[in-house]
């Protein structure tokens, strides 16, 4: 793989990480129009080590809220008055969230890097999770804040997260829409989608950097692979920054429209012969 081209490719990862529009699923189609075997070992283990970038963006973006909620959740575990921090529940409510997407990860990983990564099923998630996506939007109640999150909650958005391993879905769509249908506000749902992002992504990464080492050596190369870390890092920060301030004041209806159409002219191509599905 060219510098060029992982840069490229870094940048999608780092503007469609975050967006509810699918990284994988853009990256996956991006990978094929490059010319890669997208059901390679070493293209599954870079579409996954790539995101420690984004989710780097995400760290230094949240800092300050991300110390007050690991304070919390530590002094909570040493004191009794620390139980009753908002930041002790919000913090065990983000880990027992988090449990479902690595059950599911590890028990579909086969699933997940292989048949699933087909052009045809993007295509149609992009499709369908748009309807879930314009539902979610239409009928959120939007009365929820992050005190009020409950390990209830983040489970239940946790396992909607568990559909996002389909590439096409969208991580962030589907825990997006999930907080939605909870009836947290647009704003609260995105960064409880963040939030929820960090755990999973990071033990994707550490799990590829370590089991696929030699196929990225022998393949993509590492060289190229940072290099895209990097650009997922730094177009993932302002993915970020605009993300949070779109949503503040619109609905989810851009993202539904662009999905819609990309799934649309995805289905095209696969049709006529265009791109290869596999």
């Amino acid at each position: 793989m060219g510098i060029i081209e992982a840069i490229i490719l870094g940048a999608v990862e780092g503007i469609t990480e975050f967006l509810p529009v699918s990284s994988t699923g853009h990256l996956t189609v991006a990978e094929k129009l490059f010319g890669h075997s997208i059901n390679s070992h070493d293209i599954t283990a870079f579409t996954a080590i790539i995101q420690i970038g984004a989710v780097l963006a995400t760290l230094l973006y949240f800092r300050k809220d991300i110390w007050r909620i690991v304070s919390g959740w530590l002094g909570g575990l040493v004191s009794a008055s620390g139980r009753r921090s908002p930041d002790y529940k919000f913090g065990w409510a983000i880990i027992a969230g988090s449990v479902p997407i690595a059950v599911a990860g590890l028990a579909f990983k086969d699933q997940v890097e292989g048949p699933l990564r087909n052009l045809w099923i993007v295509a149609f998630a992009l499709l369908a999770w748009s309807f879930v996506m314009w539902l979610a939007d239409r009928t959120a109640a939007q009365v929820r804040h992050e005190k009020e999150v409950t390990a209830k909650d983040t489970i239940i958005i946790g396992l909607v997260q568990c559909l996002a391993l389909i590439p096409g879905v969208s991580r962030s769509g589907a825990t997006m829409s999930a907080g939605l249908f909870r009836g947290f506000d647009r704003v609260e749902a995105t960064r409880l989608s963040f939030f929820l992002a960090i755990p999973a992504l990071v033990a994707a990464a550490i799990f590829e950097s370590a089991s696929q080492f030699a196929n990225i050596s022998n393949g993509v190369g590492w060289t190229p692979t940072i290099v895209a870390t990097i650009a997922s890092f730094v177009v993932a920060y302002a993915a970020i920054a605009w993300l949070l301030r779109y949503i503040s004041k619109h609905s989810f209806m851009l993202f539904i429209a662009y999905r819609l159409a990309a799934g649309v002219i995805l289905l095209a191509l696969l049709a006529t012969g265009a791109i290869a599905s596999t």
